[in-house]
């Protein structure tokens, strides 16, 4: 069996990670010097002036002499942050600076959080339509389930550029992508895999969603009273269209009647998976225990019994993180100039993921490293062929 050794984790002291912190992680600046009078008439008035005039005429100009065209905006109301739940606006507001941070860092794209007091769907929505002269692309984050479904269709509807929640896309293309690792490394295409996702919110649905468009065959879903089957009753909608496409078997039950004899499971709830039960699964098993910060099986346990084990955190190898996909898809995108960000895209960018992974593989080594520098650009570059091929 596999063993998963811990990596030496970074252990910041309070005071160190506060002062990282102090006065945010973000500021701004201009791409031109501003020390000669002639620099400063041309950054501002009265050169700006012509730039006024010329936009005013023609706004389509906007794209190339103003930075909206290649912004993105992050937006939250903090109503579903990391794995500390409703924390609102304000405290969310360091993690959305810290997801700007990591756009500029590995795809050169600005971003800026656009943190929202609100919970109410037409008013955020109403905020975005008034604000989208500003910027050319929304990534919807840390917004609690089910309201945000409605959010991105919403947003999708009546937005002309890209808009994608990270939690739900972003997770399920890494997931994707280190299926498709673990697939490999394996024998066993992740298409004939038994896969259970326990979870059946935001990040739990778009999985389920990614892994069927991928043409997985045989995927069951888990909610908090068990297994999703068409039928069901008191199912929402996203959940009873998900029953009524998943658990080919017809299983019913909870997590015991869904992991025996599985080949993989994803967990992205924060309800714990018991040691026998990973021992009932199929020889030659991947866990995924993604919860953040409490995983849903210690790695070192799971690793008893499954071949490949992957986390969300960094303190094992195999962290299976957003970060892997949504810069560089944000970068394709508005590099391919989309309107939309499509399903075909995210398929693009987990198979970019994986196929740099291939380099590597290993047991421990089933994505790339969250730090890799190859990642962000191989993944913009799918995307704008998926985009092209539209």
């Amino acid at each position: 069996m596999n063993v998963v050794s811990a990596r030496q984790p970074v252990r910041l002291r309070d005071s160190e990670i506060f002062a990282a912190h102090l006065g945010g992680k973000l500021s701004m600046g201009c791409t031109l010097p501003i020390d000669t009078p002639e620099n400063l008439s041309a950054v501002y008035t009265p050169g700006v002036a012509e730039v006024s005039r010329a936009i005013a005429a023609d706004p389509s100009l906007a794209a190339r002499y103003t930075w909206a065209n290649r912004l993105v905006v992050i937006v939250t109301n903090g109503s579903a942050v990391l794995g500390l739940g409703d924390v609102g606006p304000a405290a969310a507001l360091p993690v959305m600076e810290g997801k700007a941070a990591l756009f500029k860092r590995f795809a050169g794209l600005n971003a800026i959080p656009l943190v929202l007091d609100s919970s109410d769907i037409d008013e955020i929505v109403e905020v975005l339509v008034r604000l989208r002269p500003s910027y050319g692309a929304v990534c919807l984050e840390d917004i609690a389930a089910p309201d945000c479904f409605e959010l991105e269709a919403r947003a999708r509807a009546v937005l002309d550029c890209p808009v994608l929640h990270d939690d739900q896309h972003g997770t399920a293309v890494a997931v994707l992508a280190g299926l498709r690792g673990a697939g490999t490394l394996l024998g066993r295409p992740v298409e004939t895999s038994r896969i259970v996702v326990l979870g059946a919110g935001a990040a739990g649905s778009a999985t389920a969603e990614l892994l069927l468009a991928a043409g997985v065959e045989d995927v069951t879903v888990l909610d908090s009273r068990g297994i999703l089957f068409d039928g069901r009753e008191g199912l929402n909608p996203v959940k009873a269209s998900l029953a009524a496409r998943t658990n080919p078997r017809g299983l019913r039950g909870g997590p015991a009647e869904a992991l025996h004899n599985a080949d993989a499971v994803i967990g992205l709830c924060s309800a714990r998976i018991p040691e026998s039960l990973i021992a009932t699964m199929a020889p030659g098993a991947v866990v995924f225990a993604l919860s953040n910060p409490v995983p849903e099986i210690d790695p070192v346990i799971a690793s008893q019994y499954a071949v490949v084990v992957g986390t969300g955190g960094s303190d094992f190898p195999n962290q299976i993180i957003n970060t892997l996909a949504s810069p560089g898809i944000f970068r394709g995108a508005l590099d391919a100039g989309a309107r939309f960000i499509t399903t075909e895209m995210k398929l693009a960018a987990a198979n970019a993921i994986a196929e740099i992974a291939e380099d590597t593989l290993s047991a421990d080594r089933i994505v790339p490293h969250s730090l890799d520098p190859r990642v962000a650009p191989a993944v913009a570059d799918a995307v704008v062929r998926a985009a092209r091929r539209v």
